[in-house]
């Protein structure tokens, strides 16, 4: 724990002298990043930058709830050319279209998602036609 400024010596020396026996106990040695770079040193200035920075940090990400579903279909939509049997494609599709219809119901905030349900026949055809050519 930082000790307390003794009375009679001014802030400026007791923060130096702070400063320097921490570095004479090795206490800045071996930092991460030390002698690299500042990240985003030339960007312009953003009042978010720590959220932005945390986000990209930890390889998270914000969509909107109707640009989220739309990554969503998207995604079900490449994962029903990787299915391996029709059981599966009839579970992707139905999963997502109760997520859709409940969209359309109750529409989500963002932009307008334009989605409609996968028509589940049609998405069998097209797995079953890849199948048979691949």
């Amino acid at each position: 724990m930082t000790e307390r400024k003794p009375p009679g010596i001014s802030f400026e020396t007791w923060a130096d002298r702070q400063i320097r026996e921490a570095e004479e106990r090795g206490e800045f040695a071996n930092l991460p990043g030390a002698g690299k770079p500042l990240k985003d040193e030339h960007r312009p200035y953003n009042e978010q930058w720590w959220v932005e920075r945390k986000m990209r940090d930890e390889n998270l990400s914000y969509l909107p709830p109707s640009l989220a579903l739309r990554k969503e279909a998207d995604e079900a939509r490449a994962a029903l050319a990787r299915a391996r049997s029709e059981t599966e494609v009839r579970e992707i599709v139905e999963g997502i279209n109760a997520k859709i219809r409940e969209a359309i119901k109750h529409p989500p905030e963002g932009p307008p998602h334009r989605l409609v349900p996968f028509d589940l026949e049609r998405a069998l055809d097209e797995w079953r036609a890849a199948r048979d050519n691949g």
